[in-house]
């Protein structure tokens, strides 16, 4: 397996221009274990009394009215390539109608010249766009000046929500990553209580535990996404920068975490404030999510390696493209299942596997 080297002091551009070729070439293989939608199915209906063109896919999300209840999930940010990405993702999200969000924006704090490349309203006047900040950086942000110059960039940013991401596992892979993770829970429900915005609480694909979603949505998050295994992981991302050894050492974590079908079916119905990314890459995969009660569900990877796709695609034109395919096979779902619109979706069944019914019974047990 080959391996990138990596140079422990190699500044923050560099990490984050890794990580795109990592999880943009084929020689690469940043996804790990199953999120669970092949243990589910809908029930068909061959008498749907439905009309196609009258299908309401239509949602609310962070405060605006979107045309699917689907968003672009977080992903790329803080080097020369990944700015080109974000706002080829914006394009696409306006012209779609969906929210999408941006990548980490920790990197204004060193250099506030990238603003114009964050800057994405311009692009997308009309969807919800929400920034992105790590759980760690916050500590460091309630130390210096009690969130005020995080508050002052969102503003300047225009958007109308914050992500902020948990991701512990895929700091323990980087050598200059952080250690030590007491103090988080304390210092994510300040910063809830105290921003002016919204606030996403994510993981970055080992999933949230149902105990610490409910813990979140009490402490006053917006939405919690639980961005469970099955898609992208980023343990196994960053331990593609290692040696050898260090990359032999993060293989028996392809598998680490909670799927995310599992814990949608564990968590879903939180009155409409849980989100499901993960190892999503279909409209019918969507579809499930939703009829396990999440509210919009997110993907990040699929609409990353359409804009780097060849060059006679690539670009937003390739995840708008992307976006109508998952959106006919959604609808579809809809149809197929009796489901007029979103509400009656999140009340269609769905049979479940023995494997899967098992796997919820052990998530649910104390």
């Amino acid at each position: 397996m080959s391996t990138l080297s990596s140079d422990p002091s190699a500044g923050l551009s560099q990490r984050k221009t890794q990580h795109i070729e990592i999880c943009t070439q084929p020689e690469y293989d940043p996804e790990g274990g199953s999120a669970g939608w092949e243990h589910l199915q809908f029930r068909h209906k061959a008498l749907p009394e439905l009309n196609w063109d009258e299908i309401d896919t239509r949602t609310e999300f962070l405060g605006r009215q979107v045309r699917l209840p689907l968003f672009i999930s977080s992903m790329t940010g803080g080097s020369q390539s990944s700015y080109g990405i974000n706002k080829d993702l914006a394009r696409a999200a306006q012209a779609a109608g969906i929210p999408v969000g941006m990548g980490s924006i920790r990197i204004l704090f060193r250099k506030p010249e990238a603003f114009a490349d964050f800057h994405l309203r311009p692009l997308a006047p009309d969807v919800p766009i929400f920034a992105n900040f790590g759980a760690q950086q916050l500590v460091e942000q309630k130390a210096s000046d009690n969130f005020k110059t995080l508050f002052e960039w969102n503003r300047k940013l225009e958007v109308d929500g914050i992500a902020i991401h948990l991701n512990p596992g895929q700091e323990l892979y980087q050598d200059d990553g952080d250690r030590d993770f007491r103090g988080l829970r304390r210092v994510v429900c300040d910063f809830i209580e105290h921003s002016p915005l919204p606030v996403i609480v994510k993981e970055t694909g080992f999933g949230i535990a149902p105990e610490e979603v409910d813990f979140l949505l009490k402490a006053g998050a917006a939405y919690v996404d639980l961005a469970g295994s099955g898609g992208t992981n980023w343990l196994t991302v960053e331990s593609y920068r290692l040696d050898s050894t260090g990359f032999a050492s993060g293989e028996p974590f392809r598998d680490w975490g909670w799927p995310t079908a599992v814990l949608a079916a564990a968590v879903g119905h939180r009155k409409g404030r849980v989100l499901a990314s993960g190892g999503l890459r279909n409209g019918l995969d969507v579809a499930k999510a939703l009829a396990l009660g999440s509210h919009a569900a997110g993907l990040a990877l699929p609409f990353v390696r359409a804009v780097k796709s060849a060059p006679e695609g690539g670009g937003a034109e390739a995840v708008l493209a992307l976006i109508s395919g998952l959106e006919r096979s959604l609808k579809t779902s809809m149809l197929l299942s009796g489901s007029a619109n979103l509400k009656q979706l999140r009340r269609a069944r769905l049979n479940k596997s023995f494997e899967f019914e098992h796997r919820l019974r052990q998530l649910r047990a104390p």
